[in-house]
């Protein structure tokens, strides 16, 4: 009954006080005035921290019976869909770590710095195969058409008229795939050869003797000197003398 008293201001008599011994009657009970005002501040004291509890549910903070609110650490969810979101400990404990250090849970691959070890192959496996254990990966490099070839070997026949190192132009043509490119080998060093020096010509000369047999046989080369014989109405618009050279 003391709750439901009203907060509107005091009466006249409340306002102006008097002697404690003042009673007052309520419901045919004689109760001291200090009294009905100390229950009216209680009751709008409880309504006020009703409506903070209510307010600040959900924000992990409790309120004592004397108006001071406490840090309790712990997020009450206040709806059936925040239960179901909510990922931490119902218990109340932990530090709010990620489990395994960040590498547990679905679509990580792992910490960082983690080696994984060689899977064996199962025995029982039944798609297990004996063939597969004694299977020889080997890389394929795929042959080189007309415009990757010159690409990759002109600047190749450019160095070597820096260097003039027969064995290594050797080398580095034996490790690409050159097919049926073969017999350019020659056109492509004669055609640079005209457009240089005399001595980038003798160069020539001697790096096609020291192909010959080992990156390109004596079949490539009579087919690459053919080709130029038939390019030669080409070759004379870039090197005037090619038909004397």
């Amino acid at each position: 009954e003391l709750e439901n008293l009203s907060d509107a201001p005091f009466s006249g008599d409340e306002e102006n006080g008097g002697s404690d011994e003042r009673k007052t009657e309520i419901n045919g009970n004689w109760i001291p005035a200090t009294s009905i005002t100390e229950a009216k501040i209680n009751a709008k004291a409880k309504r006020r921290l009703r409506k903070n509890s209510s307010r600040d549910s959900g924000r992990g903070d409790s309120v004592s019976e004397n108006g001071e609110t406490q840090k309790t650490g712990v997020v009450i969810p206040t709806s059936p869909k925040g239960k179901l979101l909510d990922r931490r400990s119902r218990s109340g404990k932990g530090r709010g770590l990620p489990k395994k250090g960040g590498a547990g849970g679905k679509g990580v691959w792992g910490t960082p710095g983690q080696v994984y070890d060689v899977e064996e192959v199962d025995i029982k496996d039944p798609n297990y195969d004996d063939d597969q254990e004694n299977c020889v990966y080997e890389t394929v490099v795929l042959p080189l058409d007309e415009r990757a070839f010159e690409k990759t070997l002109t600047p190749i026949i450019q160095e070597y008229f820096e260097h003039g190192d027969t064995n290594e132009v050797s080398e580095m043509l034996k490790d690409l795939n050159l097919g049926e490119m073969k017999y350019s080998v020659p056109v492509l060093a004669v055609s640079l050869a005209l457009e240089g020096k005399a001595s980038h010509r003798e160069m020539t000369s001697k790096l096609i003797s020291d192909l010959c047999g080992t990156v390109v046989s004596k079949t490539d080369v009579e087919k690459s000197f053919d080709k130029l014989l038939k390019d030669l109405p080409e070759l004379v618009l870039d090197s005037p003398r090619a038909p004397q050279v």
